[in-house]
């Protein structure tokens, strides 16, 4: 993976972009934008890299990512990625366009989403606006982006905010290549022993000074990193009947129980016991969602 810029294309008779990706897995490289981005996922699974969290993602949730914040999808092994994806700029409709008194409430919800923004559980309404999205009818389109972002602007307060200003990191392009073997490093290996020895070689670094360098790079050791993954995994696993905490504390890639229990209350607010019942208390079909201090 690359940590890159994505200039936003639109086609020559349309003022933004509206991309499909149906494939059999996410692979996004790190990126960003200097403009907007809205993704419905249609089917998948996995996590999510924002700024510098992971977390889970899941069937039918809208993300939107404002500019400059670097994101990236990696969806879980042998599931079919179906994603809709929305890309437009701040003036695309002119440079005054949003600040318009009947648009003055989206441009609060842009202005949130350059933290990041999820919404669980997409409106079937959302949704059905998305599936209408087809090409050469560039009037309908627009119509349906406008319409799509007064639900969006409506759901804001019950939306997940993903970063804060004090999270948010800049990656510089010479990162990209070291970071990128890093992270692909990580994701696959998490629920196994993660040797910081093979990181610190990918990297072409002695232990000491990758351990510096990832501190300053994403504002988090290195092994909190690798826990935070091993966490939103187990998340996933707690929501399941199938396997007791002990299980899953080592189908995450821990060693020691004790170990992921803390790990956990610290990453969550609440013990993986606790977080199972309060899930079935709620009795809803999306994950109890907590967020780490």
């Amino acid at each position: 993976m690359k940590v890159s810029y994505r200039h936003i294309s639109t086609p020559e008779d349309a003022s933004f972009a509206i991309k499909e990706y149906c494939q059999p897995r996410f692979t996004n490289t790190f990126h960003f934008h200097t403009g907007y981005e809205v993704i419905l996922i249609v089917k998948s699974a996995g996590h999510v890299y924002v700024g510098n969290k992971v977390m889970n993602y899941n069937e039918g949730e809208v993300f939107m990512f404002g500019p400059g914040l670097v994101h990236c999808f990696s969806s879980d092994a042998g599931e079919v990625a179906h994603a809709i994806v929305l890309q437009f700029t701040a003036d695309f409709m002119g440079k005054d366009f949003f600040d318009t008194v009947e648009l003055r409430k989206v441009k609060e919800l842009l202005q949130l989403s350059t933290c990041g923004l999820k919404f669980d559980n997409a409106l079937s309404t959302l949704s059905t606006l998305f599936f209408q999205l087809q090409p050469n009818q560039q009037m309908k389109n627009l119509i349906l982006l406008l319409q799509i972002l007064e639900e969006l602007q409506r759901s804001k307060e019950d939306a997940l905010l993903l970063t804060d200003d004090s999270r948010k990191v800049r990656y510089k392009e010479s990162d990209s290549k070291k970071l990128a073997s890093i992270f692909n490093y990580v994701f696959e290996n998490y629920q196994q022993n993660i040797d910081i020895k093979s990181a610190a070689a990918l990297a072409c670094m002695s232990e000491a000074a990758f351990c510096r360098y990832f501190k300053r790079s994403t504002r988090k050791t290195f092994s909190q990193f690798v826990n935070e993954i091993r966490i939103s995994h187990a998340t996933k696993l707690l929501l399941g009947k199938e396997n007791n905490v002990t299980d899953i504390c080592y189908a995450c890639g821990f060693d020691n129980v004790s170990y992921f229990n803390r790990q956990f209350k610290i990453h969550q607010g609440i013990t993986p016991r606790d977080y199972r019942k309060e899930f079935r208390k709620s009795n809803a079909g999306t994950p109890f969602l907590r967020t780490a201090e």
